[in-house]
């Protein structure tokens, strides 16, 4: 019966979730796990509390040093991304999984990888949204040129946060598997 196969896969599941926990000291969520993954390869100092509004930390290292990031990590690439207009962060950092077209979630798979990285600023993103009569939020339309513009990984076509060689191995640590 499926609904068995699926109570062991789960049990598994929780079992490796409370490894990644103790790993991370948070649950292993893709808000938590991104975050956590951000702070390790890009020097930041995360937030004591998970709920603080627009931010999840600082970056404590180079030329965005004592900035403040909002972390993202999608299972995959759709061009959507959400932003707090009210109590933006200084910068945007979004893990990304594979691109996709934005469809239904039935059938489909999210994966915890990252495909790409994009640095935005916030305040720039916002204007140019708000000049192209987008509606800041939940899910916000980014057009592609933006994302284009915003990529640091893997290719760095943002030169706002250069990545080191020792920045791209850990982040391909967390690459699609190949072949």
């Amino acid at each position: 019966m499926e609904l068995n196969r699926l109570a062991r896969l789960l049990a598994q599941r929780n079992q490796i979730d409370a490894e990644i926990a103790s790993i991370t000291g948070s649950p292993a969520l893709a808000g938590h796990l991104g975050e956590f993954i951000a702070a390790a390869v890009f020097g930041i100092v995360l937030q004591l509390s998970a709920t603080n509004r627009g931010s999840d930390g600082a970056f404590t290292t180079g030329t965005l040093a004592g900035r403040s990031v909002n972390v993202k990590w999608y299972g995959k690439l759709e061009g959507i991304l959400d932003l707090n207009a009210d109590h933006p962060a200084d910068f945007y950092l979004v893990l990304a999984g594979p691109r996709s077209a934005p469809t239904a979630s039935r059938g489909g798979t999210r994966p915890a990888v990252i495909s790409s990285v994009f640095l935005f600023q916030a305040a720039l993103l916002h204007e140019e949204l708000r000049a192209g009569g987008v509606k800041l939020g939940i899910a916000t339309s980014v057009r592609r040129r933006l994302w284009d513009a915003a990529e640091i990984y893997p290719e760095q076509r943002n030169p706002a946060l250069a990545l080191t060689d020792d920045q791209r191995a850990l982040l391909a640590l967390f690459g699609p598997p190949t072949g």
